[in-house]
């Protein structure tokens, strides 16, 4: 990477965080639903691994952030190009760790990266379950495949935010405006089953799309007047 592009990469990465944390400081995080469940691996130092739509960046990294300084090890996937060096370095200025690699290719290499991470250094690794390029709400089944190999719970997270625009993109991405109130849920770890077979793989990415969905539907019925 030329010197020129790490300057503007490094001014990208400075312009980007001070946005978040304006808008993270003008809105009000009103709920914050199961929160005991990452408390629970924090305390006892088990990883696992933390899915969300690809459209819930901003108040999920929030979220993310705030468990990394009260002392959860994470690590986030994120690009190998070169464009991927702004989020990693975001996530390494909010105390995670960057993964580099692609969610897309469940096999191989990068399955097996995902694999050290969470069983060999004990960090939480966090996927966006629709993610990079979708389609949007469609639960990919990278998730799960690491979930048996690794032997670790995946807890789905969700949040919402009134008001707040959802751009023309193929993630419908949510961006809070300023002084929204916010609620996030984070759900019950799930488990993979007893006698998993990889032809259960469809369905337990539809039960944990659904379970995001639900997730979804629950953070916005406490934004409702009068919760």
């Amino acid at each position: 990477m030329s010197a020129g592009r790490r300057l503007w990469y490094g001014l990208l990465v400075a312009l980007i965080r001070l946005f978040l944390g304006l808008l993270w400081s003008t809105c009000r995080v009103t709920a914050i639903r199961g929160a005991g469940h990452l408390e629970k691996l924090r305390r006892e130092g088990q990883p696992a691994i933390i899915v969300y739509w690809h459209q819930m960046h901003v108040f999920c990294a929030w979220l993310l952030r705030r468990e990394a300084r009260a002392g959860m090890p994470i690590a986030i996937l994120t690009s190998p190009s070169v464009s991927g060096e702004v989020p990693a370095a975001m996530i390494r200025a909010w105390g995670m760790e960057p993964l580099r690699g692609s969610s897309t290719r469940a096999s191989g290499e990068a399955l097996r990266d995902m694999y050290n991470v969470v069983h060999g250094q004990r960090r939480s690794l966090v996927l966006t379950a629709d993610g990079p390029k979708g389609p949007r709400h469609e639960f990919k089944p990278g998730a799960v495949l690491l979930a048996r190999m690794a032997k670790v719970p995946v807890i789905p997270v969700a949040y919402a935010a009134r008001p707040c625009k959802r751009w023309n993109s193929w993630d419908e991405f949510m961006l809070p405006l300023p002084f929204s109130r916010v609620a996030i849920v984070i759900g019950e770890p799930w488990q993979v089953p007893a006698g998993f077979v990889m032809a259960d793989l469809p369905q337990a990415a539809q039960q944990l799309g659904e379970r995001l969905a639900a997730l979804g539907a629950e953070a916005q019925a406490l934004l409702q007047p009068g919760t």
